[in-house]
């Protein structure tokens, strides 16, 4: 198969010397043939082992497989443009500038077509790279990261827009300007066969049309569309479901419980296995799942199971509004860019409020730089809380001032100035609220730290497997201190993975949902119903703080539920479609009471 195809490929190119250039002898034939096949297939294979690293190029594994499609395709290509270099050599072929001068109208739709072109092609380019490398994110989530911080990002993303879609659109661009401002006429055996007007003309319409594909293929694939309703349409579902944390009466036990709350990042049932209501074969968070026997976990059906990613809940900041102040985030409106300006829904009542007018000392941490995504002013606004972020460390010489590795530090410094931090808040004379996250399992494929195990074929099962045998360690720990026992610790996956490769091979029937666990909590309620609830993230607001001892009036905060009462969840009372598609919609009440500086306190 493999002589075959060689010997074909030096055929064909063989017929097009004959072809193009004077005829030939029999002898001068079979020297042609020779030649071309030994040539461009050796060429050929070079440049595929060598320039384009191609390691197996002659295992004759590949002679069975599409191999051989491309490397046909391949292999003609080059023998084409050996072909046209010794046209050029023998000077059958020639390439003269065109004297030949643009009119005005002609320059100007030349000019036009090609911004065009290189529009629609940054359109196409980037809506291709951004879902391949984040996935399909919501409109709210989109038009979010654009107008918050975006100063601290992990290492390795700059490197990867810079390397991926910068590259290959300066490349395409660079290209086709060439293609459309160079003159030049073609000639065959001193003929004229073609000029640059043709590919001035070709370029015309490639341009128009790129554009025309590029603002069409990113409308649908970014729901463009969706955004433009998120910004026009109106619903009053937020203002006639809202239930005010200050118009509702809270009462906290006589004797304060401290919180722990730790955001994990991308952590999801489908990381337990088959039998526990996971995806895997082999479950990668057996520690966890230890844990669950200690506390209270809701799921949506009899197994290990969650919450469902209701609109503008989907990625971590948003997880943290939706928890912590009972509230979707929506795309910022007038008057807000969320942290840039220094205010954060000024008008929102999260939880930070409520435990700083019950006098709590309140710490968040994060390995990474609080700035992203606006969580300085989000901390500081609600309300006074220590933040203890990458900048934090270094400013205190936990980490030389060149230290950065993934988004900041790695969780296995987080956990150890986890503890200090306990420590030093159990010191104090007051009840505490410590909050954090972790990030090693943050996409792409998460960090692997040193020491990591590597029982698993993936990485990212392999930093699964490894985050949550620390999280396990961090609660014994925690467990072990002398403020435990006046402590509740609440762990929940911030929001679904988005690391796009890991899960393309999942059945789509599988319903995916973010872990939950409440350990030591004192609800009021003795007999809680866990398992197949309906329920939103923003239902844990006031289920945290009823875990905590907190008697909520009417057992309802913000949008949410809490989940250890009788009452229904808006999903469970109207269904996750209906509650998706009104907080998809804009919502003037949820920009004048929230996002508005005018409520800043």
């Amino acid at each position: 198969m493999r002589l075959l195809l060689f010997l074909f490929i030096g055929g064909v190119v063989t017929g097009l010397d004959r072809l193009l250039f004077k005829p030939q002898t029999t002898k001068e034939t079979i020297k042609h043939f020779l030649v071309y096949t030994l040539g461009v297939n050796t060429l050929s294979l070079f440049i595929m082992r060598f320039m384009l690293n191609k390691p197996y190029v002659l295992s004759l594994a590949n002679y069975k497989t599409m191999f051989v499609a491309k490397y046909l395709l391949f292999a003609l290509l080059i023998g084409v443009i050996v072909l046209f270099l010794k046209g050029l050599v023998t000077q059958s072929i020639t390439i003269q500038k065109n004297t030949e001068p643009l009119t005005l109208t002609k320059k100007i739709i030349i000019g036009v077509s090609v911004c065009l072109g290189i529009i629609g092609a940054f359109l196409w380019i980037g809506t291709v790279w951004f879902i391949d490398y984040f996935g399909k994110l919501t409109p709210e989530q989109f038009i979010f990261n654009f107008k918050s911080p975006i100063t601290g990002t992990a290492s390795g993303v700059t490197d990867a827009v810079i390397n991926g879609p910068v590259l290959l659109l300066v490349t395409v661009s660079f290209f086709f300007v060439l293609g459309m401002v160079v003159k030049f006429t073609f000639s065959w055996k001193k003929q004229v066969k073609f000029t640059d007007k043709a590919i001035k003309r070709t370029g015309v319409v490639l341009g128009i049309g790129m554009f025309l594909f590029g603002v069409t293929y990113s409308i649908k694939e970014l729901q463009l569309k969706a955004v433009y309703h998120a910004y026009f349409d109106d619903s009053s579902y937020i203002k006639d479901n809202y239930h005010s944390p200050t118009d509702t009466k809270l009462t906290f036990p006589k004797e304060k419980r401290n919180l722990v709350h730790i955001y994990l990042e991308s952590y999801e049932n489908s990381y337990f296995d088959t039998t526990n209501g996971g995806y895997m074969e082999k479950n990668l968070m057996p520690d966890l799942q230890k844990l669950y026997d200690e506390g209270i976990s809701f799921s949506d059906n009899d197994k290990m199971g969650g919450p469902e990613q209701t609109y503008g809940s989907s990625w971590s900041v948003a997880s943290m509004v939706n928890m912590s102040m009972g509230l979707p985030l929506k795309v910022p409106m007038n008057g807000n860019s969320y942290g840039k300006s220094g205010y954060f829904l000024p008008g929102a009542v999260s939880i930070g409020d409520v435990l700083h007018d019950e006098g709590y000392n309140q710490t968040i941490m994060f390995g990474a730089d609080a700035d992203f995504g606006g969580l300085t002013a989000f901390f500081t606004n609600h309300k006074d809380f220590n933040i203890y972020d990458w900048k934090h460390a270094k400013k205190i010489g936990k980490i030389p001032d060149d230290y950065k590795v993934w988004w900041g530090f790695e969780d296995k410094k987080l956990y150890q100035y986890a503890q200090e931090e306990l420590l030093r808040l159990a010191a104090e004379d007051k009840p505490f609220n410590f909050t954090m996250e972790n990030a090693d399992t943050h996409f792409p494929d998460g960090y692997i730290e040193e020491g990591t195990p590597t029982p698993f074929d993936k990485q990212y099962s392999n930093v699964i497997f490894h985050s949550q045998k620390q999280v396990y360690d961090f609660v014994k720990w925690i467990e072990a201190q002398d403020f435990y026992d006046q402590t509740t610790i609440v762990l929940t996956g911030d929001h679904l993975s988005m690391d796009k490769h890991y899960f393309a091979g999942f059945d789509p029937k599988y319903h995916r949902t973010t872990t939950n666990l409440i350990i030591n909590g004192e609800f009021e309620n003795d007999k809680i119903e866990t398992k197949n609830r309906e329920f939103a993230p923003f239902d844990m607001y006031p289920t945290i703080l009823s875990s905590m001892g907190v008697k909520i009036e009417g057992h309802k905060l913000g949008l949410g539920t809490d989940l250890s009462s009788n009452e229904k969840t808006l999903i469970e009372r109207d269904s996750l479609k209906v509650v998706n598609e009104e907080l998809s919609k804009n919502s003037q009440f949820y920009n004048n009471e929230f996002v508005s500086e005018r409520k800043k306190k």
